[in-house]
């Protein structure tokens, strides 16, 4: 069975920085892509990066050049360093996962993946 889970460190103020890790357990294979997510309160869930198994990656443009996806690749280990935070960035955040092969198109799309951690709260005051 596969399980991801979210740990980070938080509260945290605007403009500081947070790393948020995800540890992926029970997955077999060495093909796959990995993503995080996040959702407000109310709202529909946001893509924000994915990455693949190869280490190519893709960004939403609302977190381009303020976020970075990364991964530990023995550990199956998923990182997103949060740099530049703002109030608005307070969210539910997950980590997912699908089984597929890299150098394949990195969806944002939360249909796409299967395999969901339960979400980490990240609070971020002005």
């Amino acid at each position: 069975q596969v399980q991801l889970v979210e740990s980070g460190v938080g509260p945290v103020q605007s403009g500081g920085s947070l790393r948020l890790s995800c540890v992926v357990s029970g997955y077999t294979g060495s093909n796959y892509h990995m993503a995080w997510f996040r959702q407000v309160l109310g709202k529909e869930l946001e893509g924000l990066a994915a990455i693949d198994s190869a280490d190519n990656t893709r960004y939403a443009a609302s977190v381009n050049g303020r976020f970075t996806i990364s991964q530990d690749n023995a550990k199956i280990t998923l990182y997103l360093q949060m740099n530049s935070l703002k109030p608005e960035d307070t969210a539910t955040y997950y980590c997912a996962a699908v089984r597929k092969e890299p150098f394949r198109f990195l969806s944002l799309s939360p249909l796409e993946y299967p395999y969901w951690g339960q979400g980490i709260q990240v609070a971020v005051s002005s």
